[in-house]
């Protein structure tokens, strides 16, 4: 990652040999949960300030965070391509909302070709450095609307507004809360924000991308829940597939699943 080699467990991974251990021996970074809950990073070194990492014309800014992410979820790298195949696709400015957005890998993939694009996220360090990404990006005056707001209440908001948009990106958590203690939990919420998610998607819909890392949600049931905001008409072309990280090898691990609408 942009020079800096990071060690964090990921479950997916846990059995798996590693190829090189002599490069996990030398990282730069290393998370490691603890039995008593007192997870912690510590540096070889001198523990790295913020450093870039690019993607095509995209740059984001990574760092370490006390939950043991450092800001980027590199598996989303199809779907943000797929993003901008949609958008060029369209013909048009798009009017897309980004929920649950994070640091806005979405959000900028759909700008960089052109999108109008609103990036809501309840977490507002996160917002902030979503925009900082934009503005490595050469984005910053791209037409995104940075909104801290709880996902659910926003697109309340939206349909009394009457607010339509022409593509829809869910990125929901497992489980979290809003800027105001709102409590979501996937397996409880995510059908009936899909439901509302209807009422603010445009007829004719040009995109909806739906992603989980949640393992007791199947390819099945995340199909369901983005058919859920289409009309009866578009829901036999939901595809769902799996996404991956992929090593220079071509070894792939497990790192969630991607509903999407056109196939």
């Amino acid at each position: 990652m942009g020079g800096i080699v990071v060690d964090r467990p990921c479950p997916a991974a846990a059995d798996c040999p590693r190829a090189v251990p002599e490069v996990w021996d030398q990282a730069d970074l290393r998370y490691d949960r603890n039995a008593d809950g007192r997870d912690q990073w510590t540096a070889r070194r001198s523990r790295p300030e913020p450093w870039l990492v690019r993607h095509r014309s995209l740059r984001f800014e990574l760092q370490p965070t006390p939950l043991g992410q450092v800001g980027l979820f590199p598996e989303q790298a199809a779907s943000w391509g797929w993003i901008e195949n949609q958008v060029r696709r369209a013909g048009r400015a798009l009017q897309v909302l980004n929920l649950f957005a994070y640091t806005g890998g979405a959000t900028l993939a759909a700008a960089a070709a052109g999108a109008e694009v609103a990036h809501v996220d309840a977490a507002k360090p996160v917002v902030t450095w979503a925009r900082r990404n934009a503005t490595h990006s050469d984005l910053a005056g791209a037409a995104i609307r940075w909104i801290v707001e709880d996902a659910s209440k926003f697109v309340a908001r939206e349909v009394r507004r009457g607010r339509r948009y022409d593509a829809l990106i869910l990125d929901p958590p497992s489980y979290g809360h809003g800027p105001r203690g709102e409590p979501w939990k996937i397996d409880r919420h995510l059908d009936e924000l899909m439901s509302h998610c209807a009422d603010v998607l445009a007829e004719p819909a040009a995109f909806v991308l739906l992603t989980c890392h949640t393992p007791s949600i199947s390819p099945g049931r995340l199909r369901q829940a983005l058919a859920g905001c289409l009309t009866a008409g578009n829901r036999h072309a939901v595809r769902a597939r799996s996404l991956f990280l992929e090593t220079a090898d071509g070894r792939k691990l497990p790192s969630g699943l991607a509903a999407t609408w056109p196939e």
